[in-house]
């Protein structure tokens, strides 16, 4: 049972133990839950006087923004995505957010209209009507690595970090750490949940080659490079004994993201390239190691999609990929009982990890007047009392059977990483990452490509 529905039961009893033992008349005010000035105090005078709150529970620690008066004289408030952001009413949640956005449009007279444009058009379409000055919405989605800093270099975004602090309406790390620029906040979003990615692995096939399960390597707290290396390699055999092998172990040749964010580093860090760095140089050469001692699966030529290919096939052992993809694989692999691993800690690293290379929150246009009332309303909408325990519980218990991969990917999700390697046009990641993978050694790889990456920040941050 939650802590805030444990708080609150303990509360009721108290009161109706009260109530039985005729300890004075009960209160039936109502308390303002959108502030802590609502709230019913009285004197304790077993601690001096001090004023003590007979509402305390988990949320009393959390900022509400006062109660505002305007109206917004039927104004539609337009909010743009590359998908259709209407809040649908498919669990408690989005049913009260659903509600709470009907009494705000009655009570401040606004309309909304929900606007999705296609991906592949997205970014173009929306910065230009940025830099026209005509926004094409009042909140509106944009991709970290065209928008911090570019966009807010030009001055086309209002900060907002200072309409961020309810804590239970506003992710406070795509604020505060994902979306800053000068010590200013510009990107929002109430979604508390973050990108899972980490190993897939076939438990069925696991089992059938006698391999120590992946899951004791977790418990015991030795999941690390060397350990994954090791499975790995178990798991590439020839079980017929025609001198070919037919299982392996790795379906992925290309992990360098992975294996940053599995050691806690960057390849660029705010507006310097980030190659000398003690545990990148580590990274890159875990990155090399899988080449040279040939640990994944080769390659047949295949495009993207190959090492998600090769798992579907059954034999092959593990997968670094995204949550999202986990629904796919299991229609496409009926037979198999999949399990979820995080991605294994490098040696510089304390707590698993999760990463997002191309992350994207909301953000209000420096062209759109009030972006305190925007940011209100997005507040109140979203500041509800939710019926899951954690972000994505429910989407986690369709996903999963096992509740050791449920546990493993609540550890994973609050370790997430955002990467910015591709804020840099001229960076060059994709042919970094191929010399790499192709074999040249990690002293070459760095040597030749230190310059490039800082032309290629300095190009965007200035030098």
């Amino acid at each position: 049972m939650r802590i805030r529905t444990m708080a609150m039961l303990l509360c009721a009893l108290l009161l109706l133990l009260a109530a039985c033992s005729g300890g004075g008349s009960s209160n039936n005010g109502n308390n303002d839950s959108t502030g802590s000035s609502g709230n019913e105090t009285t004197v304790d005078t077993e601690t001096g006087g001090e004023p003590v709150d007979e509402t305390e529970d988990m949320e009393d620690d959390v900022y509400r923004t006062p109660e505002m008066d305007f109206d917004l004289g039927g104004k539609t408030i337009r909010i743009v995505s590359w998908w259709d952001m209407t809040i649908p009413e498919d669990n408690p949640d989005n049913i009260q957010r659903k509600q709470n956005l009907e009494e705000l449009m009655a009570k401040h007279n606004f309309k909304v209209e929900y606007i999705a444009i296609d991906y592949g058009e997205y970014q173009q379409k929306v910065t230009a009507s940025l830099l026209a000055g005509e926004p094409i919405g009042e909140i509106v989605r944009l991709g970290k690595t065209y928008t911090v800093p570019a966009l807010v270099k030009q001055d086309l975004l209002w900060p907002i970090d200072e309409y961020t602090k309810n804590a239970n309406a506003f992710n406070q790390k795509v604020t505060n750490e994902y979306y800053t620029y000068q010590g200013r906040g510009y990107g929002f979003s109430e979604n508390h949940a973050n990108l899972v990615q980490g190993i897939f692995y076939n438990r069925t096939l696991m089992n059938q080659l006698g391999i120590k399960p992946l899951q004791e390597y977790v418990n015991e707290d030795n999941w690390n490079w060397d350990t994954f290396i090791q499975v790995a390699k178990d798991a590439n055999r020839d079980t017929n004994n025609d001198g070919k092998l037919d299982t392996w172990g790795l379906a992925n040749r290309g992990l360098l993201e992975f294996a940053l964010a599995s050691n806690n580093t960057s390849l660029t860090k705010d507006d310097k390239q980030n190659l000398d760095d003690p545990k990148t140089l580590e990274s890159l050469n875990f990155v090399s190691r899988l080449v040279t001692e040939q640990v994944s699966r080769p390659t047949e030529g295949g495009d993207l999609t190959e090492p998600g290919q090769f798992f579907r096939q059954g034999n092959t052992l593990m997968y670094a990929g995204a949550l999202w993809e986990l629904s796919g694989i299991k229609t496409d692999m009926p037979d198999a009982d999949i399990g979820f691993v995080p991605f294994p800690k490098g040696p510089s690293a304390t707590e698993y990890h999760s990463f997002e290379a191309l992350y994207q929150a909301l953000t209000i246009p420096k062209a759109i007047p009030n972006p305190e009332q925007l940011m209100y309303i997005w507040e109140k909408i979203n500041d509800i009392d939710s019926v899951y325990d954690y972000p994505d519980q429910g989407w986690y218990e369709t996903l999963f059977t096992n509740e050791d991969d449920i546990n493993n990917a609540r550890m994973v999700a609050p370790n997430m990483l955002v990467l910015d390697h591709h804020t840099f046009p001229n960076l060059g990641y994709y042919d970094f990452e191929g010399e790499l993978n192709s074999g040249v050694s990690v002293s070459t790889v760095v040597e030749k490509y230190k310059p490039v990456f800082q032309a290629a920040i300095d190009e965007v941050y200035g030098s």
